[in-house]
């Protein structure tokens, strides 16, 4: 049980989170303000709430089970995210901030035609809530019921949900970002407490640890046949799907979007980069460890509040408490915020284009609130998909390689156009969805991971032929929102610790040193 003290730490961060929401909410007045934070974000701000949107509750549970399981693999999704935030950085935020855009989606559209908008918005929207809202709020609920086991699941998950909801819909995105950093701050306190204290169950013994963990339990590069991650899916599959997570998807693009300026942008986004180092030491590593301190628990998804109850004295677990609390908000608000901005500026004000800024505001808080609640409800039904990671990531090879390919040629070729992009995300998304029923029924036997390269080639190739085979785009939609080389150097100049391509190469430097390190 949690301890009086422990209770009131939460209860005092749970109030700093409603105070910093409430005094947010009164300067939030238009759609701008609600959904884009007015245009006023600076790089501080940004790096960190992209840090704690990454860093949500399903991580800090998914992957320490995963890390309990299987090994330190699964790290590659946290310092692998460097290289499509790179890629962001330097191709898509000229491109996004020059043209102006207010969600991902309205890129398509100005690119290719409204079609694709829809199509992609309506898929981002459903996943949003369905996976990323619903799998935080579900994660939140399990961690609380094992420090509380009389909580019900279905309640908890729903009291976790208002929560967050009424901030977010008051406050928007600013009120997000400005939880984030403060919920940021806490992660990485809580985090760090806690691999300490796991580090002090094997007496510090790095060597003890080797020896006593399964083979291969702190390998990244792992045999073409692991079930978890086979060394083709490093190349096929993970920098695609963390390519779409960063560079495509409203829930994390939005905060970029809102950016004061492209230098504060990529600022932001290189200080995510470097923060998105450190999972695989305060996060992942706990897990791994786990599997020699706790050798006998039954469901991955439990080891997170095994160590938590087991390991840390009074007080520090009341940080850790409040450090998960704060990743269920930061997941929860930017999901609700992200999709809530979707409905309304992709389909209500086009089908209304009169709407007021303050009417499209007060829409806007509705359809938060209307989803907060539809996630609440889908929330534990995810107890009946097995492992909660699994569960994420399946979801996402599906939907994930059309996508994709879409984005990368509609910024890099020039020659893509409407008829490739919308076909492309019509049949792809069908090739995804056959071969993952196949695989069920176990007529693919290939990797998931695996998979979703083989889908992006594929859609890649649609979109090319199909483009070439029809009109081409008019020139001046090419000029305006495909890359072109002096984008890179956009807002660069100063000394050279701001240029945010040599923080970009040093980045790139420490990704691939962890996969030389950890082979």
């Amino acid at each position: 049980m949690i301890s009086s003290i422990d209770l009131a730490i939460v209860i005092a961060y749970l109030v700093i989170v409603a105070l910093v929401g409430a005094v947010v909410s009164r300067g939030t007045d238009t759609d701008e303000d609600l959904f884009l934070g007015g245009r006023t974000l600076t790089w501080g701000v940004i790096g960190l709430s992209l840090f704690a949107s990454n860093i949500s509750s399903t991580t800090l549970v998914g992957l320490a089970g995963a890390a309990y399981t299987s090994g330190i693999v699964n790290a590659v999704w946290e310092f692998g995210a460097v290289i499509p935030f790179v890629v962001l950085a330097i191709f898509f935020v000229p491109v996004y901030l020059q043209g102006k855009i207010s969600t991902v989606p309205e890129f398509l559209e100005c690119r290719f035609d409204r079609r694709s908008r829809v199509f992609f918005s309506a898929i981002t929207i459903i996943t949003s809530i369905v996976v990323d809202t619903a799998g935080g709020l579900y994660a939140g609920a399990l961690v609380l019921q094992s420090f509380l086991p009389d909580l019900p699941l279905a309640p908890t998950c729903f009291g976790l949900a208002l929560f967050a909801g009424i901030y977010t819909a008051f406050g928007g995105l600013k009120a997000v970002v400005y939880t984030d950093a403060l919920q940021a701050i806490i992660l990485l306190v809580g985090c760090t407490a806690l691999t300490v204290a796991m580090f002090g169950r094997i007496d510090y013994s790095l060597d003890a640890l080797w020896a006593a963990a399964p083979a291969g339990h702190f390998s990244l590069i792992r045999p073409v046949d692991d079930s978890t991650m086979p060394w083709p899916a490093l190349l096929l599959g993970v920098p695609f799907l963390g390519f779409w997570y960063v560079a495509t998807n409203q829930y994390i693009t939005q905060r970029v979007l809102g950016a004061r300026s492209v230098r504060h942008a990529r600022w932001g986004i290189m200080l995510a980069c470097f923060l998105k180092m450190t999972p695989l030491f305060v996060m992942i590593l706990p897990g791994a460890m786990a599997i020699v301190v706790f050798p006998d628990l039954a469901n991955g998804d439990l080891v997170f509040p095994t160590m938590v109850r087991e390991v840390l004295p009074v007080g520090m677990v009341g940080i850790v408490l409040a450090g998960l609390i704060s990743a269920i908000m930061s997941s929860v608000d930017s999901t609700l915020n992200s999709a809530s901005a979707l409905i309304v500026l992709d389909f209500l004000k086009v089908w209304r284009p009169q709407l007021t800024a303050r009417q499209t505001a007060h829409y806007g808080r509705v359809s938060t609130l209307v989803l907060m609640v539809v996630a609440a409800l889908w929330a534990p039904q995810i107890a009946h998909f097995g492992g909660l990671w699994g569960y994420l990531q399946q979801m996402f090879s599906i939907i994930v390689p059309p996508i994709a390919a879409v984005f990368l040629l509609g910024v890099f070729d020039r020659r893509a156009n409407g008829a490739g992009a919308y076909w492309t995300l019509i049949l792809g998304t069908a090739l995804g969805v056959i071969l993952f029923v196949l695989d069920q029924w176990g007529w693919w036997p290939v990797h998931y991971l695996v998979t979703v390269g083989i889908v992006v080639a594929a859609s890649c190739g649609l979109v090319a032929a199909i483009s070439r085979a029809t009109e081409p785009p008019r020139p001046e939609v090419v000029e305006r929102w495909t890359f072109a080389p002096h984008l890179a150097h956009l807002e660069n100049d100063g000394p050279w610790y701001q240029n945010y391509l040599i923080q970009s190469a040093v980045a790139l430097v420490l990704v691939f040193a962890h996969y030389l390190l950890l082979t």
